[in-house]
């Protein structure tokens, strides 16, 4: 089991990189005029319930996407990665739209094109990225592909107005719109508007934001990442069935959305739902919003060391009642928790990805050796919240 830290996790906002500058020049033949990064997140507590217009508490990760970026005035966006095959991927902003972008292009080209569909006047651009965020691991790689693309886009042609929050609602429907990927607000709002050293309490129906301190090391404690490398996709059926069970069960009860259930209705909730299926997604989103109140409620009173149950009743309502876990994941869950872990769940959108596991100081390595000889081909590392997306120079 690796530690998946990058590069790109550790480059100081106001520090240049040579490396990175050079690589942009080889790259477009010229310098770029800046560089920006967002980061990864990873979601404490609240899954699924983004798009039921519920609660959320992300953090952000240290990793991040980069990308250093110059203006072009001939109609064309340019796009090249570090960490993907193919070279430059060349794209004529007037011919964007949705379905017309493969691969990953097809994320800043959505931004892009969102940002114009918006009446926001921004051209073409050159734009090399690199990132540290793990692809495929659950941990918002997406997200913080666009994040860091309408930056840099929006500061380089002066685009004003527009708030962190706001910004994070335009990444959000560049994926569902121009990616087809019917995904929350959650991770373009964490990777936008995290600051360093605390969770991100969102009530997603009012995008009312709350910054909690989260300061593990100062209890003793540890967070675990570990990233099962089972590859999840948002854009698949699985994940887009939940969010159409979810809102067809909202609409049997008669309510706008699922988040105005209250635990104390529950019952009778699920009394009202013609089949298991919908009673087994209602209960679960119901049950988790409850469950981000409670750890919000207990990092406000420093007893961060409590969430440990908290979490673990998460991801058992993941894997049993919205049923997006997968053998990986509650292989890592259930052997660090056999290992003396506080808590542990599955973190992300679920069928793959990572898994987050609470831990005392003293028993981070022991735990992570532990779960390393059940899983061999995962790679962990340990986190503390991280600052939001910024410009670097």
């Amino acid at each position: 089991m690796t530690d998946t830290r990058g590069s790109a996790a550790t480059v100081e906002a106001g520090t240049a990189d040579p490396a990175f500058e050079a690589a942009f020049k080889d790259a477009f033949g010229r310098a770029p005029e800046g560089a920006w990064a967002a980061p990864g997140r990873v979601n404490l507590i609240g899954e699924h319930t983004d798009y039921n217009d519920g609660f959320v508490m992300p953090f952000a990760l240290p990793q991040a996407t980069r990308a250093a970026v110059a203006r072009r005035e001939d109609g064309l966006l340019r796009l090249h990665s570090a960490d993907m095959d193919g070279g430059v991927v060349e794209l004529r902003i007037d011919d964007l739209a949705p379905g017309a972008t493969e691969g990953w292009a097809r994320y800043p080209a959505a931004v892009l094109w969102t940002l114009r569909q918006a009446g926001h006047p921004v051209g073409g651009a050159d734009i090399h990225y690199d990132s540290s965020v793990p692809v495929g691991g659950g941990l918002s790689s997406s997200a913080a592909l666009q994040v860091v693309t309408a930056l840099a886009l929006t500061e380089l042609y002066g685009v004003g107005g527009l708030s962190r929050q706001e910004l994070a609602v335009l990444c959000q429907s560049s994926e569902n719109t121009y990616v087809g990927a019917p995904v929350g607000v959650m991770d373009q709002t964490a990777s936008a508007c995290c600051t360093e050293g605390h969770a991100l309490h969102l009530d997603v129906r009012g995008l009312a934001q709350r910054q909690v301190p989260l300061d593990l090391a100062a209890e003793g404690l540890r967070l675990l990442v570990v990233d099962t490398r089972v590859k999840h996709a948002h854009a698949d059926g699985a994940y887009g069935e939940r969010r159409a069970g979810c809102e067809e069960a909202a609409a049997v009860l008669g309510v706008p959305a699922l988040r105005d259930i209250e635990p104390d209705g529950l019952e009778q909730a699920l009394a009202a739902l013609p089949d298991d299926r919908l009673r087994r997604l209602t209960r679960h989103i119901v049950t988790e919003n409850a469950r981000v109140g409670q750890v919000l409620a207990l990092c406000e009173a420093g007893r961060t060391r409590d969430i440990g149950p908290v979490l673990t009743a998460g991801h058992a309502s993941l894997r049993d009642d919205f049923q997006v876990s997968c053998p990986e994941l509650d292989l890592v869950v259930d052997t660090a928790l056999a290992a003396g872990a506080l808590g542990a769940r599955m973190t992300g959108g679920g069928f793959g990805g990572s898994a987050i596991v609470l831990v005392d100081a003293g028993d981070e390595e022991r735990i992570a050796r532990t779960v390393a000889e059940a899983l061999p081909q995962a790679r962990h590392f340990s986190t503390t919240p991280a600052e939001g997306a910024r410009r670097l120079w």
